[in-house]
């Protein structure tokens, strides 16, 4: 009878552990499954990757007009994924050199007669993208109303950047102030004046000075954008004024290494834009004209 009793619990016992055991495989593979399976509320769709950074470029431009189209035309760049970060400069030697020495990816200011003269003077290679706007040359004074009014030995102020101070002598002769050599040579210097009726004293000051000698002088030859930054009106102070056939259109420069690249070119392309058309007409009333 012991030994009866005795194999009967020993089989129960075997028959306990097995269920235990069972349970706990079972649970085990539940949890499992749950901890592999995706949870109820989880996108299964792929995570979209984040969108690139914007591409910044750095411009160096005078602050009139230049600076302000480029503000103008800057949200149409930024739907395209590009900043624009504007450096102004207030001369014209600084924006070609930073641009050569990489500090800047572009610069907007100068014409062609200009960038084609400090490429050959310091040995750089800094090119056109495009041609954007002409900023017609004038003459102003606070003396004189008109320039038959320009007295016998009155002082004459043109700039002293050799196309710039050609480009003056050019519309003095054009206006009957002089007589030159050759009145298209835009490297014309007062040494290739043959006639001066009224002795005119010509002094060449840096261009950015001329708008603040106006009371100093008779006269003043000075670029639109200095004019501009100075408050005067082209269009309505100036004695005279280039006509709208100038050829010296202002420029989108870069470098050789840069001037094809996609941001350059959507920036040569937005300001050529109708939208940079229409600002640059509606701001500046006939002083600036678009060049495309």
């Amino acid at each position: 009878m012991k030994k009866v009793l005795l194999t009967f619990f020993s089989l129960t016992l075997v028959l306990v552990l097995a269920a235990c055991g069972n349970n706990n495989n079972t649970n085990n593979a539940a949890n499992s499954a749950a901890t592999n399976a995706p949870a109820a509320n989880a996108s299964t769709e792929p995570s979209t990757e984040p969108s690139a950074e914007p591409v910044t470029l750095v411009i160096g431009a005078s602050p009139k007009p230049h600076a302000e189209i480029l503000k103008a035309i800057a949200p149409l760049l930024e739907k395209q994924g590009i900043k624009l970060e504007i450096k102004e400069f207030t001369d014209y030697i600084l924006p070609n050199t930073q641009l050569a020495e990489k500090e800047l990816d572009a610069n907007f200011f100068q014409h062609k007669p200009y960038l084609d003269d400090q490429n050959q003077k310091n040995g750089t290679d800094l090119v056109s993208v495009t041609a954007v706007h002409v900023e017609p040359f004038g003459a102003y004074s606070k003396k004189i109303k008109s320039i038959d009014e320009l007295a016998d030995g009155a002082k004459v102020a043109i700039p002293n950047d050799a196309t710039n101070g050609g480009r003056a002598l050019i519309l003095m002769a054009k206006n009957g102030l002089i007589t030159l050599k050759d009145d298209t040579n835009i490297a014309s210097t007062t040494a290739d004046i043959t006639e001066n009726k009224k002795n005119l004293k010509i002094v060449e000051l840096e261009a950015a000075m001329l708008p603040r000698q106006l009371d100093e002088v008779d006269l003043a030859l000075i670029n639109t954008n200095y004019a501009l930054e100075a408050g005067l009106v082209p269009t309505k102070d100036a004695l005279f004024i280039e006509g709208a056939d100038s050829p010296y259109a202002n420029l989108l420069v870069a470098r050789p290494d840069n001037k094809d690249s996609d941001a350059i070119q959507k920036l040569a392309a937005a300001l050529t834009s109708p939208e940079a058309k229409a600002f640059i007409e509606k701001e500046y009333q006939g002083s600036i004209i678009p060049a495309f």
